[in-house]
């Protein structure tokens, strides 16, 4: 089975629970890290902007989208974006819900003004990919907002990493040690900014 089976194959087999498995770092942390990341798109977006959120996952972050753009959410698991259709039931934005591969996506190029990721490159099969993909449907003047979690570069934290990756990866398929801004670099993207939130681990990145 290819990696990219398998990955997904864990977070439709996770996605009942999944929200419950992260409430007390969501409560703890993500809530504000989250209100961050959209309180800057909300500054440097204008009605009209086409957004794409690229792994919706559960959709925790359909509570933060501002009026007025228009909302495309993707993800590669049908469960995950079930339950994401779910939380959007109540909500007045128009939000388009579309099964698909980060790696594969079938937009044009210079397509979306905003692209949001969240939690995602932790477990795209071949990140570099994906995030050529990104660069290819951004438009020119476009920009990527990222939070995500990444390998530690502290002496001793990154290698512990490394040691126990294989436990998040083999039950629902993320990777605690990806090193994305050497794959940011690979894949030709521009970094703007990168703010530290926790540690050297979680970050919130804009490229452009």
């Amino acid at each position: 089975m290819s990696d990219d089976n398998k990955t997904k194959q864990r977070y439709d087999r996770i996605a009942p629970i999944y929200d419950k498995f992260e409430i007390i770092m969501e409560k703890a942390a993500f809530q504000g890290w989250r209100k961050k990341l959209w309180d800057k798109i909300e500054e440097n977006s204008k009605e009209g902007d086409k957004l794409l959120e690229a792994g919706v996952g559960t959709g925790k972050n359909i509570s933060y989208y501002s009026e007025g753009l228009h909302y495309t959410a993707i993800d590669f698991s049908p469960k995950m974006l079930s339950r994401a259709k779910e939380k959007a039931a109540d909500s007045s934005r128009k939000i388009e819900f579309i099964e698909m591969d980060i790696q594969k996506l079938e937009f044009p190029d210079d397509y979306f003004d905003f692209i949001v990721t969240s939690c995602v490159f932790c477990s795209v099969p071949d990140p570099v990919k994906g995030l050529q993909e990104l660069k290819r449907v951004l438009k020119p003047e476009g920009k990527v907002y990222m939070l995500e979690h990444l390998r530690s570069q502290k002496f001793l934290l990154g290698p512990i990493m490394d040691l126990t990756n294989f436990i998040p990866k083999n039950i629902w398929g993320a990777n605690i040690n990806r090193k994305t801004l050497e794959n940011i670099k690979a894949a030709g993207l521009n970094l703007e900014s990168v703010e530290d939130l926790w540690l050297d681990i979680v970050k919130l990145i804009i490229l452009n």
